[in-house]
């Protein structure tokens, strides 16, 4: 629902801020002042056509703002857009924003973050549905036809079984694919796969191998200057000259020195354990490094067959893996890719079997789609047509046109063989003919004006609970009718804001009076220039309002526009008794 509306400098809309609430909300106001331009700056928010000429003149650039409250009927699917693009700031609230350039460059806007436009006619059809000279309406998306059609018919439960089957399908033809596909080049690919497994089995890898292998090149690239290094330690550890002595032996006196102390003095006998300690450290290394020297060899050939067995692993590396776990994981899948292969013609067998079960239960779950929506669908001709005699269109014709086609990769029915996807066996679209005689067109090839937008108030009505949509606009929906219709158009849409928040532009004060908010559009100079105000009625200046609209301001229609809305509320409070007693 659009709670609220921030425009500024876009046409002759200076500054504006409005709050709006549920149910209908009207807007009245003399011709040009400006009604429609409210709606253009809604349209533009939600992705559609906006250009450089709807810039205030004198002003650099127009900004529109809105804040829409999510409907709990699709703000999963609104939430999981907002996830997708790293856009989502809360669960119950979201704004969009547009903003038009003088140099011709339009930013649009969500939650404050640079988007695409795309990104935001995304959003928008989740939020908006625009009637009047726009685009922007869902019913003449014939996409959408068949969705409304289904929630219509209260089929989900039986389109969520039949997509089940279809994805399991989809999933079998896959695979099969795959399969085939890989059947054809069995050969040439077994080969391969036989001289990869073959390779990296023959060369009994080990995890961690490499890096004990590289520390034994080392000590074999090294073993001389090692072995010097060792020799030099040991001779300064125990290697005594007149001139010096060794580390043992001044160990050894610095041992006898400090027992002596200690014999003397009892409280430094840590002193004498400490150089004890040092003592047999100096021993325990010694027998350390005549070991290490011991081990040491010179042996070119075992420092050849090292640098070969690392030549093996880095090549083998470099083909597939980045590490011998990789390499070895290579190895592994190549056997199992093996073991697909030969046994790819059972699988393939199973898997046609099991594609032709699927097929079945498809063709079975589709049927009774289909018959579910065929019933539906002259149910809700019916309806439609019955709200539109109520609107003075009592000659007018609807339907619902449900199409099947053929396809020899269908599911079998009937003995042929139907189209299928997602969505079923059907192609729906709504057909209307406006005026007894004429065959039936498609809507989007219905003339526009008034009776356009009684049509997509009948449908709207009829498909109230069907469509997800929060926020219905209508543009002078009351072109080419009277009062007396005007009451019955204003009732309709009445009803419709119980379940929609509905805004509507309107001449006619019969249907303003219906409105659970009422604003009025006007234009105002100041300061030399153009712009439009708007006003949000109180009770006694909504009178003075639905009074001008009915003439002349005078008593006689301000007593004729208090007993319409008199009349229009007693009217809303009978519908909600009604509705409450249903």
């Amino acid at each position: 629902m659009l709670t609220e509306l921030r425009i500024d400098n876009f046409a002759i809309i200076q500054h504006l801020e409005l709050e709006f609430g549920a149910g209908l909300v009207t807007f009245t106001g003399e011709t040009g002042a400006g009604k429609s331009i409210l709606l253009d700056a809604i349209e533009a928010i939600v992705g559609g056509r906006a250009d450089v000429n709807a810039i205030r003149s004198g002003a650099d650039k127009a900004v529109v703002e809105a804040v829409f409250r999510l409907p709990e009927t699709s703000r999963k699917e609104i939430l999981d857009i907002l996830d997708r693009e790293d856009l989502r700031e809360e669960d119950e609230y979201l704004t969009l924003a547009r903003e038009l350039r003088r140099e011709g460059r339009s930013v649009a806007r969500v939650n404050g973050r640079s988007v695409s436009l795309a990104l935001l006619r995304e959003l928008g059809e989740y939020l908006v549905d625009i009637h009047g000279q726009s685009e922007h309406l869902s019913l003449l998306n014939v996409r959408q036809h068949l969705g409304l059609l289904d929630r219509y018919a209260g089929s989900e439960a039986l389109l969520n079984e039949y997509r089940q089957s279809y994805r399991r399908l989809i999933a079998l033809r896959r695979e099969l694919r795959e399969l085939r596909q890989s059947e054809k080049d069995a050969a040439q690919r077994a080969e391969l796969l036989e001289f990869q497994a073959q390779e990296i089995e023959a060369a009994h890898l080990r995890d961690g191998e490499e890096e004990t292998l590289k520390q034994e090149r080392d000590r074999l690239a090294n073993a001389e200057t090692l072995a010097t290094l060792t020799r030099q330690a040991l001779a300064i550890l125990e290697g005594a000259t007149p001139e010096l002595p060794s580390v043992s032996d001044l160990l050894g006196r610095l041992v006898h020195s400090l027992n002596a102390l200690a014999r003397i003095d009892a409280s430094q006998a840590a002193l004498a354990e400490h150089a004890g300690m040092m003592s047999e450290s100096s021993d325990e290394l010694i027998r350390s490094l005549q070991d290490y020297l011991e081990r040491l060899e010179f042996n070119p050939r075992r420092l050849e067959q090292v640098e070969d067995r690392l030549e093996l692993i880095h090549r083998l590396k470099r083909k597939y893996g980045g590490s011998i776990t990789a390499v070895l994981a290579h190895g592994i899948e190549a056997r199992q890719k093996l073991e697909a292969i030969a046994h790819a013609g059972e699988r393939i067998q199973q898997l046609e079997e099991e594609e032709q079960q699927v097929l079945a239960q498809l063709a079975q779950q589709g049927q009774r789609l289909s018959d579910l929506r065929k019933q539906a669908a002259e149910r809700l001709a019916a309806a439609v047509e019955r709200e539109l005699d109520d609107l003075n269109m009592s000659g007018a014709r609807f339907k619902v046109e449900i199409e099947q086609e053929e396809d020899e990769t269908g599911v079998p029915i009937g003995g042929r063989r139907l189209a299928f996807d997602e969505t079923g066996l059907d192609r729906a679209e709504f057909l209307i003919a406006p005026n007894p005689g004429e065959g039936f067109k498609p809507l989007v090839k219905t003339a526009s004006g008034g009776e356009t937008s009684r049509l997509m108030l009948a449908l709207k009505n009829v498909l109230v609970r069907a469509d997800a949509i929060p926020t219905l606009i209508f543009d002078e929906i009351d072109q080419g009718i009277g009062g007396r219709v005007g009451a019955v158009v204003g009732e309709k849409l009445w009803q419709l804001g119980r379940q929609h928040q509905v805004l509507c532009v309107t001449h006619l004060p019969q249907l303003a009076a219906f409105g659970d908010q009422h604003f009025r559009v006007l234009k105002r100079v100041e300061s030399g220039r153009t712009q439009t105000v708007v006003e949000r009625l109180d009770d006694a200046a909504r009178q003075e309002e639905l009074a001008q609209m009915l003439g002349a301001l005078n008593e006689e229609n301000r007593r004729a526009a208090q007993a319409t809305l008199e009349q229009a509320r007693r009217r809303a409070k009978e519908l909600s008794m009604n509705a409450s007693t249903q």
